[in-house]
């Protein structure tokens, strides 16, 4: 019998797996659901996501994190960061209706942000934040505290 093999399996076995960073994690993921039909109030990529819906079912399914149900709530409960300190993962807010942080977002990095845009598109949507719509109503970026603790599961902003 030869020991070389079995050695090498027994590292291959006990080594644990490279992972992403959680941001790629969530960027890859979110951008997996692009398509998603968009329904008001939805929570599921199979029957409909609204931005927080989209946002909260992401950092759900990828971190483990539970977000607040609306878009005001998460930028509550999440902590600010200057546009100029965006990285991929990070949470974009738009005044849509007249009222700040009524829309959300997940930054993918180069401009580009990922969400369950309304209705009127009818779908999760890849869209950059220069286009004048979406640059006139930028309400701020946000960065959601994760925590290596699997017990917890709600972000808070201390």
């Amino acid at each position: 019998m030869k020991f070389v093999p079995l050695s090498a399996l027994l590292v291959a076995l006990l080594t644990p797996p490279a992972h992403a960073a959680p941001a790629d994690d969530l960027s890859i993921y979110a951008v997996s659901l692009v398509g998603s039909p968009y329904r008001l109030g939805g929570t599921s990529p199979d029957t409909g996501l609204d931005c927080s819906g989209f946002v909260n079912h992401v950092f759900r399914q990828i971190a483990g994190t539970r977000l607040p149900r609306e878009s005001r709530a998460i930028s509550e409960s999440t902590q600010p960061l200057d546009r100029a300190d965006l990285q991929p993962g990070d949470l974009v807010f738009f005044n849509t209706l007249d009222r700040a942080f009524s829309h959300v977002g997940i930054y993918l990095g180069d401009d580009r942000f990922v969400h369950a845009a309304s209705s009127r598109t009818g779908s999760v949507v890849v869209s950059r934040l220069s286009d004048r719509y979406w640059r006139e109503r930028f309400d701020g970026a946000r960065r959601v505290a994760l925590t290596t603790d699997p017990s917890v599961t709600v972000a808070a902003f201390e």
